[in-house]
């Protein structure tokens, strides 16, 4: 018997599976969606009656029968798949792998079960319409980190770390003393006391490139408070200007990487981010690196510096080539 939470996943994904396999045998749906041909009647007889407000002729889902064969003949703009961005999937699965290793678990297997399908969707959309890009599995040296992050927190050792920090985008050296591991917005997060720069942060797990237990017990001073996090971790910050770009298939990373305010897909698998940004050269130096796979629409005064920067490397890169032929 399918319940109201399984129903509702299946009702968004129906048409758009219906819609890459028109005259699709019923039975053969069925099975697909793992329910009984009656209840995929009661599902395409409950779409049939969906569509968009006002509810006119031309704006209902149109169904078309054709004995045990079933086509859709209008989809009413419901085409998509149902998707799972990146930070709902790795927070699934983090969230999920946790519940599994939690002592008491009523139904383990189910966790796992679960687990299972969300990592087989990251490579093969099923029928469900789940799609989730390829890099949303947590990468082995990032579960890797975490095991260690949690260890030192659990035997109080500080660590020695190196990391990445994009906003600076450099790589630095320092040895902190673990406060707590967080999941903020899918994305897994370590808070501590940093020696270096005296005072609590957050460090990415994913952007830390080695990390080290030290013999020495981690021992943050009375003053290192937890941050408040209810804002997310970079809250808006109205002094930093905007920027919109447009990701390329290739570059969509950026905006699982970055913190990024609003999302727009767009045709042809690109998207369209708007990010805040502190400082103008970091932001010319990204766009840059990723090689013509993102585009600046605005500021008009980034595009502009993103252009003179590419075009004095080329003309640098042109001098250097004749200067060897010579």
């Amino acid at each position: 018997m399918s319940g109201s939470g399984d129903r509702l996943p299946r009702l968004l994904a129906l048409v758009p599976y219906l819609l890459a396999r028109p005259g699709i045998r019923i039975e053969e749906a069925a099975r697909d969606f793992d329910v009984t041909p009656r209840q995929l009647r009661k599902d395409l007889e409950l779409l049939w009656m969906c569509g968009l407000p006002g509810y006119g002729p031309g704006d209902l889902i149109d169904l078309s029968f054709d004995g045990d064969t079933v086509s859709v003949t209008y989809d009413a703009g419901m085409r998509r798949p149902l998707r799972l961005t990146g930070s709902e999937a790795s927070a699934l699965l983090i969230a999920l792998r946790a519940l599994a290793e939690t002592p008491g678990v009523v139904d383990a297997d189910s966790v796992h079960r679960a687990i299972a399908k969300i990592e087989v969707a990251s490579g093969d959309a099923r029928p469900s319409g789940v799609v989730v890009g390829n890099g949303v599995r947590e990468a082995a040296a990032t579960a890797e980190t975490r095991e260690t992050v949690r260890r030192a927190l659990q035997k109080r050792r500080a660590l020695w770390l190196r990391y990445y920090s994009a906003s600076k985008d450099a790589i630095t050296e320092r040895t902190v003393d673990p406060m707590r591991l967080l999941i903020v917005e899918g994305i897994s997060y370590l808070e501590a006391w940093c020696r270096k720069a005296e005072s609590v942060r957050l460090f990415r797990l994913d952007r830390i490139d080695e990390l080290t237990v030290l013999d020495e017990p981690a021992a943050p001073p009375e003053t290192a408070t937890p941050k408040d996090l209810s804002e997310g971790v970079f809250p808006r910050r109205p002094e930093y200007p905007e920027a919109q770009l447009v990701l390329e298939p290739d570059a969509r990373w950026v905006a699982e990487y970055y913190q990024c305010e609003e999302l727009d897909e767009l045709d042809g698998g690109r998207l369209r981010v708007r990010m805040r940004y502190a400082d103008e050269s970091w932001l010319v130096r990204l766009v840059l690196r990723q090689r013509g796979q993102v585009t600046v629409e605005e500021p008009e005064w980034v595009a502009r510096a993103v252009r003179q920067r590419a075009a004095e490397a080329l003309a640098r890169a042109r001098h250097l080539a004749a200067t060897s032929a010579g």
